[in-house]
């Protein structure tokens, strides 16, 4: 049996990402109902799947065909649809992160799956790209420390890949150009895009690094971006973003320096379903070793989790989904007063 999925929120990412991964998993799940917050596209994409349509989440909670409910739509709203996804009685629930725009709300949310013992996934599919685990077992086996971070993205407004940002800094996008010289602009760029568009990587970096610190520098970037440095776990981390006008196909990596060797993890942009990432390790003896990709990406992988923990009764990590929230939050607070004040 098949577990059916209602499916709050019909922007690009579930007509790009979400639906056509469901597809690809027919044995595990089925899309049965779409609900959009009044735009009318709902209609398009639930006959893409044979599903039903609505405007709002109300009937889609009450439909008795919805078992697993999949959250899409904007992080401010997030949480309140946890937790009304709870209150309904639903099996399981599958939430793009992030679980909320702070810590309070993260907490209520995560607390009332734990009670109800209803399975959470939340959409980092950065963490569940077969590459990553990888990365990461080389990382444990090879023994060398880790001796700093990096995240590089740079991502042209691009419609191949439905311009990311638009919805991480929509607030700013409807501005001719941005005066990062003010300081409340500066610091509400930094603070959008570490929480909206960081969020991918910023798991990665804390399965890494996992006690935050403190933030060394911060400030935004032209024509849209930031650069951040922090210390986690002792460890130096390095994060810049930066949104161009224009130019080549997008750039997503991950590099981890340890005593022995260099891991690069490059990502494939987020729209075009080309498997998971790539792994390069450059040891310190010169030896240079790129990894086969596997089919799969990172979105297929998050769903199969959540099946997975569905069928087979597993734990959920409640905790670490809490604390994934609370080490980004504190980062993107501290990140963001300090670009106010370097603005």
């Amino acid at each position: 049996m098949t577990h059916r999925v209602g499916v709050i929120g019909a922007g690009p990412g579930v007509a790009a990402l979400h639906l056509p991964t469901l597809a690809r998993l027919g044995d595990l799940f089925t899309v049965t109902h779409v609900a959009d917050a009044g735009s009318g596209r709902a209609a398009a994409l639930a006959a893409r799947s044979g599903a039903r349509r609505s405007t709002g989440v109300d009937r889609l909670l009450a439909d008795p065909e919805v078992d697993v409910v999949a959250i899409c739509s904007p992080p401010e709203e997030h949480a309140e649809q946890i937790l009304a996804a709870v209150a309904a009685g639903k099996r399981a629930i599958f939430c793009e992160k992030p679980i909320a725009t702070t810590v309070a709300d993260a907490e209520r949310a995560v607390e009332a799956c734990r009670a109800a013992a209803i399975p959470l996934i939340v959409g980092t599919n950065h963490y569940y790209d077969p590459a990553w685990g990888r990365a990461r077992h080389h990382l444990s086996a090879s023994g060398g420390p880790v001796v700093s971070l990096s995240v590089t993205l740079a991502l042209p407004p691009n419609g191949r890949y439905h311009d990311v940002v638009t919805e991480v800094a929509a607030p700013f996008a409807a501005r001719p150009a941005l005066d990062l010289s003010r300081p409340e602009v500066a610091a509400g760029v930094v603070r959008a895009l570490l929480t909206g568009l960081a969020i991918h990587d910023l798991p990665l970096v804390r399965d890494l690094a996992p006690q935050f610190e403190r933030v060394v520098f911060a400030r935004a970037l032209a024509p849209i971006g930031f650069a951040v440095g922090f210390i986690a776990s002792g460890v130096p981390v390095q994060f810049c973003t930066v949104m161009l006008p224009g130019g080549a196909d997008a750039l997503w990596r991950i590099t981890v320096t340890t005593a022995r060797d260099r891991v690069d993890v490059n990502f494939p942009p987020a729209f075009v379903h080309a498997g998971s990432a790539g792994v390069r390790v450059l040891a310190a003896d010169g030896r240079d070793t790129a990894y086969d990709r596997h089919p799969d990406d990172g979105y297929v992988a998050e769903w199969r989790a959540l099946a997975e923990l569905i069928d087979s009764g597993m734990p959920v990590e409640y905790d670490e989904l809490l604390d994934d929230v609370r080490y980004t939050v504190a980062l993107a607070d501290q990140a963001a007063a300090l670009a106010g004040v370097t603005a």
